[in-house]
């Protein structure tokens, strides 16, 4: 079955688990997390400190309660142990 069949046959499955070396996209993000975790924060920081500086202070807060309660809803409900290439399954 060629990639495009795959694709249209199932297109949610294709997108979470087999982009890129088939594995969830969510282990791939937190394997780049983890290799680089100073350049997500510094990109974090200029991203807040662009939007202070462009947005209406209401509307960064709002992206603020929204960012804060996704972090902590992430470590309370799906933080597990950091397991390094770890497959889905």
């Amino acid at each position: 079955m060629g990639l495009w069949q795959k694709i249209i046959k199932n297109p949610y499955r294709w997108l979470i688990w087999q982009w890129m070396g088939g594995r969830p996209l969510t282990f791939q993000l937190r394997d780049l997390w983890h290799r680089g975790e100073y350049v997500w924060i510094m990109v974090l920081i200029a991203v807040g400190v662009t939007m202070g500086h462009h947005f209406n202070w209401i509307e960064v807060l709002k992206y603020l309660a929204v960012f804060t309660l996704g972090f902590v809803f992430g470590h309370l409900f799906w933080g597990k142990v950091y397991i390094a290439n770890q497959r889905g399954g």
